[in-house]
């Protein structure tokens, strides 16, 4: 593995640690701040929208940028966001500080899988992409419980400023280890718009919406259904929740192994999959081993889609794959806010804690039936290809 993908995974981890780790302290920061736990809780929305929004428009500004100045600076943005948020006195610079952490998570999602893209052979983009993610993944089974323990025993503010530490190693390495990559010839904030008159880049964004919403709309409001459905104590939900992340880690690792052979394949397989284990999941919830087990398939099978929906992105956005990889990005926290949203509705209705888990199943058939229209499309261009070069083959 390039030193510099090492870089980038250190990154990727403390962008992941800063966006789960909220979810943990929300009641301390709820007392501190003098809201409502609600009206705390609206860090991780605004956290949310801030990637959806912020990391294409920051990532088309900065296209006539080098693709590691634009790292820097984004790590930069990380470093001030997480900084600001340890010393807020009061709770808009706390919220002013989580949507610039969201914006450099945006922006540098995208920016950094077209760098691990380019520092690797054509035949492994995918899995570079996949290393990248890895450390999204793992900040799900060490750095979120981590920073939610020096939280909760050193108070919340000192997870800020952990964090911070993160950034500025990752500063570091980001200088040391990754290597210049010359700006795209051509490159213009009007080029790269261009990719959103493209359907198949809108189809991977779909496809990413789709599979990270479904994963979520069940994730969300896991901690409920195991304390109040499968039977759990809260004190189990820690190691449960280090079971889902480890999940996470091998379903993207094995997923970026095979979107590097065959990236429609890998989706429709993990989708399938993804659909199943909700499907199984229903079930298994009653019964503690069974929904533990069920847990980690679920984060395999989940996480296993982002290496080939985010490659795709790449692939299909035709001379602007960084705005293209932004957007999926983007698509894929779109996704989770809308199954998050959907999953809260069926239980206000009064549907039970296991009715997300019906949304992410819908949410997965529609990335299936998305992924397959892809296909087709694909399989209809490269039809027409063939037919316009049999002519000029003849005339010949």
């Amino acid at each position: 593995m390039p030193l510099a993908l090492v870089a980038l995974v250190i990154s990727a981890f403390g962008i992941g640690t800063t966006e789960f780790v909220v979810s943990g302290l929300l009641p301390e920061i709820a007392n501190d701040m003098h809201v409502t736990l609600s009206t705390a809780g609206l860090l991780i929305s605004g956290y949310a929208m801030g990637v959806v929004i912020g990391g294409p428009v920051v990532t088309a500004l900065g296209i006539r940028m080098p693709r590691k100045a634009m790292l820097i600076l984004l790590i930069v943005l990380f470093i001030t966001g997480n900084l600001l948020a340890a010393v807020a006195p009061d709770y808009w610079l706390l919220m002013i500080g989580r949507v610039l952490a969201a914006i450099c998570h945006g922006a540098f999602f995208g920016i950094g899988s077209v760098v691990a893209a380019d520092l690797v052979d054509e035949s492994k983009r995918s899995h570079a992409i996949s290393l990248v993610f890895t450390g999204l993944t793992v900040a799900n089974v060490v750095g979120s419980p981590l920073g939610t323990f020096v939280g909760q025993n050193l108070g919340w503010r000192s997870t800020f400023l952990m964090i911070t530490g993160l950034g500025l190693i990752s500063l570091i390495g980001i200088i040391a280890l990754v290597p210049q990559q010359p700006v795209q010839e051509g490159a213009s904030v009007r080029q790269e718009l261009k990719v959103l008159a493209l359907p198949q880049v809108w189809l991977a964004v779909g496809i990413a919406a789709c599979s990270i919403g479904a994963l979520f709309a069940a994730y969300t409001y896991i901690a409920p259904l195991l304390t109040e459905i499968t039977g759990f104590s809260s004190g189990a939900l820690t190691p449960l929740l280090m079971l889902f992340g480890t999940g996470l880690v091998i379903g993207n690792l094995l997923g970026g192994r095979f979107a590097d052979r065959a990236q429609i394949t890998t989706l429709l397989a993990f989708l399938g999959l993804l659909t199943v284990v909700l499907v199984v999941f229903t079930f298994t919830a009653h019964a503690k081993i069974p929904a533990a087990i069920t847990l980690m398939f679920l984060g395999g099978a989940g996480f296993g889609t982002v290496p080939a929906f985010m490659t795709r992105a790449i692939d299909k956005a035709q001379g602007a794959p960084t705005l293209g990889s932004a957007i999926a990005a983007s698509g894929a926290n779109l996704g989770i806010s809308v199954g998050a949203y959907l999953g809260g509705r069926t239980i206000d209705a009064g549907y039970g804690y296991t009715s997300p888990i019906w949304v992410g199943v819908g949410m997965a058939a529609l990335g299936l039936a998305i992924t397959a229209l892809s296909a087709a499309l694909d399989r209809r261009d490269k039809t027409t290809t063939v037919g316009a070069l049999e002519p000029a083959a003849h005339s010949g």
